[in-house]
């Protein structure tokens, strides 16, 4: 799931190697939340128009953690 993010996310930025991402332990219901942090000038580019780009990432990472019975979620930093 982190390479798919920052996959991801590195096609977005121009600060590539800026991209990381953290994860969280598991919670309760068995989420795991992945952290997202790019440079502050990239931020905009991975958030998008009305947060568009953020929304489709996050929709495509959960429709992969449900492709393996998981849950997860992601947070931009």
């Amino acid at each position: 799931m982190e390479q798919l993010i920052i996959t991801i996310a590195k096609g977005l930025v121009e600060a590539k190697d800026a991209v990381s991402v953290t994860v969280d332990a598991p919670m309760e219901d068995g989420t795991v939340v992945y952290h997202l942090h790019v440079a502050p000038d990239d931020m905009g580019r991975v958030i998008g128009k009305q947060g568009r780009i953020a929304k489709a990432i996050r929709t495509v990472v959960r429709a992969a953690a449900n492709k393996v019975d998981a849950k997860a979620a992601v947070e931009i930093d």
